[in-house]
C-alpha cells in the first residue's frame, strides 16, 4: 500500500516529487537477510527438533549453562514440521556435511545482529541510519575481498571449522560469491539512504560553510555568532536542531534540517 512503485510514495511523488521518503529499514535489512542459502533450513530443522521435544530442550539449555554459554534458550521456528527418525537422520547427516555452511551463516548471523541492533536505538535518525547502512555495505564488499585473499578473520566461527579440515576453496568460493551478493542487495535496497546527501554543517553547525549557496551562508554565519546558541550543542546535534528559536530566526537553515 505504501510501496514506491504503485502505492501511496509513487502517488504522493506525483504532487510533491521533492518529498524524501524511506522504507521500513529494517524490514528491508530482513529481505536482504533471506539471501542466505539452503544450509539455513537444516539449522532451521535441528533448532525445531530440539524445542519439539521438552526433555531434548531441557539438556539442550543444561549444556549451554555448564558451558558458560551467553544464551541458552533456541527460539521455535514458525514453520515447524515433526520430524520422523529417517528425518533425524538425514537432518544429522546433512548438518555434518553442511558444518562450514552453518559456521559461516552463525557468524554472518551475528554481524545481521549487530546491525539490528543499531537500528533499534531509540535516538536513531536519517543520518545515523545511513551511517550505519553505509558502514555495513562496505564491511561486506571488504569481507569478500579478504576471502579472496584467503582471510577470514572476522569469521571465527568459520575458522575454527577451518582449522579441522572442513572448508574446501569450492567453500569459500562460494561464501565470497555470497558476500558479493548481499554487498549488490544492500547497495540496491538501500539506495536512496545511501544516496542521501548530508551536509557537514547539519552535524556540525560551526564547521566551515564557504561552498553553501549564499542564503544558508548568511543564516549559518548568523547561527555561529549566535554566543547562546554555541554551547548547546554539547547535548548533541539532534536536540540542537531542535530548540524553538531555531525555525524562527534561520528559516532557510530549519528548510533543510527539517527534511
Amino acid at each position: 500500500m505504501v510501496g514506491c512503485h504503485r502505492g501511496f510514495i509513487s502517488q504522493l511523488k506525483k504532487i510533491v516529487p521533492n518529498v524524501l521518503s524511506i522504507h521500513c529499514v529494517l524490514h528491508r535489512q530482513h529481505l536482504v537477510a533471506r539471501r542466505l542459502n539452503e544450509s539455513l533450513q537444516y539449522v532451521i530443522n535441528a533448532v525445531n527438533k530440539i524445542k519439539s521435544n521438552p526433555l531434548n530442550d531441557r539438556l539442550f539449555r543444561q549444556l549451554f549453562e555448564e558451558n558458560n554459554e551467553e544464551f541458552n534458550r533456541l527460539l521455535l521456528h514458525t514453520e515447524i514440521r515433526w520430524l520422523s527418525k529417517e528425518d533425524d537422520a538425514s537432518l544429522t547427516e546433512n548438518l555434518r556435511i553442511r558444518k562450514a555452511d552453518v559456521a559461516y551463516l552463525a557468524d554472518l548471523y551475528f554481524m545481521f545482529n549487530e546491525i539490528y541492533k543499531q537500528l533499534l536505538t531509540e535516538d536513531l535518525n536519517l543520518i545515523k541510519t545511513k551511517s550505519v547502512i553505509s558502514a555495513s555495505t562496505s564491511k561486506l564488499f571488504l569481507f569478500k575481498q579478504r576471502f579472496a585473499m584467503g582471510e577470514q578473520c572476522q569469521f571465527q566461527n568459520l575458522i575454527k571449522v577451518k582449522k579441522d579440515g572442513q572448508v574446501s576453496d569450492a567453500d569459500v568460493k562460494v561464501y565470497r560469491d555470497h558476500l558479493q551478493a548481499l554487498h549488490n542487495d544492500f547497495a540496491r535496497r538501500f539506495e536512496d539512504i545511501l544516496s542521501m546527501a548530508i551536509p557537514d554543517w547539519v552535524i556540525n553547525p560551526f564547521t566551515n560553510v564557504e561552498d553553501e549557496e549564499i542564503s544558508l551562508q548568511i543564516e549559518l554565519l548568523d547561527l555561529q555568532s549566535n554566543a547562546e546558541l554555541k554551547p548547546r550543542l554539547a547535548v548533541g546535534y539532534q536536540r540542537f536542531w531542535l530548540q524553538k528559536q531555531i525555525p524562527d530566526l534561520y528559516p532557510n537553515v530549519w528548510a533543510v534540517v527539517k527534511r
